[in-house]
């Protein structure tokens, strides 16, 4: 009998969702080539130990590592030794700012040279993307036990040209009758953004357009923290006041909780604020960038609807300029403020005077 013909390697993107997957599990991936990487925070095993941890260069300020980074790659990750072998106990307490008070005495840590940048900061990007800790065991398990991948395999599953229209329906909003939602799908992630159209579409007039990034605390349970939920209303009303006068807009409602970071993720963030620490270095504490939202999708979207040219609703010369980078010309920037009140007064601050908002 002729033996079956061997099946097909998976592709980059396929090897990263299995990736993502497998640290959601608390399940090892592994780079070809480098290392071997059982993820701090959902890692699990029999009593899995190992010499070295790698974590984000943001975590390792915070341990007070920085003066141990390489100079000429002071954004790189930082790999870690200890006094003893770094266990699961040992290495959640190094990963995890909440347990700074339980766990004070971590170290005396040394970094050691990275030989495998690429690969490390990959792995920094995969633990963002799986909303886990970016702190992992290195080499806490042979390398054939964990879903291999390549550094480069990233840049394939993240290309906006993946996403498609999945399905449109009407849908009359509390702001106005006349308006249209569209469901956008890709192959390679199961986050499903959605684009409300308010008006009648028209190749006329560039539309009113807000990007919002999905933020379920305030969104939907009405955090007074963030400007979210009222920014997201005044949108909407903005824009069915464009189309009252022969205008239309489109909000884009972005999958990226926490500005890119998850909700847990974004959660941890708001406990470190309760204990005085800004947006900043809250997220830095957690080992996890200020910044990490995707905006070539939002372009891609918004190609996809037949949109080239743009009023931006926003405060953030950062959005213009991603748009613009991905050739959606941004005709008009709408500033797009609103009061503070006593709980986000500090968090606009922050966005003002440390992410360079105009407020």
């Amino acid at each position: 009998m002729r033996a079956p013909p061997p099946s097909p390697a998976p592709s980059a993107s396929r090897r990263v969702a299995l990736a993502l997957d497998a640290l959601r599990h608390g399940w090892p991936i592994s780079f070809d080539g480098a290392f071997a990487l059982l993820p701090a925070e959902t890692g699990f095993g029999n009593s899995p130990v190992a010499p070295r941890m790698l974590i984000s260069a943001a975590r390792a300020a915070t341990l007070k590592l920085a003066n141990q980074r390489e100079a000429a790659q002071p954004d790189a990750p930082v790999l870690i030794r200890g006094a003893q072998p770094f266990d699961l106990v040992l290495a959640r307490a190094v990963a995890d700012p909440a347990l700074d008070l339980l766990y004070p005495m971590k170290g005396p840590f040394v970094a050691e040279p990275l030989e495998h940048r690429e690969e490390a900061l990959a792995a920094m990007e995969l633990a963002r993307l799986a909303g886990v800790l970016p702190a992992f065991l290195v080499d806490a398990l042979p390398a054939a036990e964990g879903q291999t991948l390549a550094a480069g395999d990233l840049a394939a599953w993240k290309g906006a040209g993946h996403l498609a229209i999945a399905t449109r329906a009407r849908l009359p909003i509390a702001a106005g009758d006349e308006a249209e939602i569209v469901a956008f799908r890709s192959a390679n992630d199961l986050r499903e953004h959605v684009a409300l159209i308010v008006g009648t579409q028209s190749g006329d007039r560039a539309p009113l357009v807000r990007l919002h990034s999905e933020c379920l605390t305030g969104d939907v349970l009405g955090s007074r923290k963030c400007d979210c939920g009222p920014q997201l209303d005044s949108a909407l009303a903005a824009m069915a006041d464009e189309a009252g006068s022969g205008g239309w807009g489109v909000l884009l409602y972005l999958r990226q909780e926490g500005r890119g970071i998850g909700l847990i993720n974004k959660l941890r963030a708001y406990r470190l604020q309760d204990q005085g620490f800004d947006t900043v270095d809250a997220n830095n504490r957690l080992g996890l960038p200020t910044e990490a939202r995707d905006f070539p999708v939002a372009a891609q979207m918004l190609r996809l609807l037949g949109v080239r040219d743009v009023r931006l609703m926003t405060n953030n010369p950062a959005k213009v300029a991603a748009l613009e980078e991905q050739g959606i010309n941004v005709a008009e920037r709408v500033p797009h403020a609103l009061p503070a009140n006593p709980h986000n007064a500090r968090y606009l601050a922050t966005k003002r005077d440390r992410a360079g908002h105009l407020l």
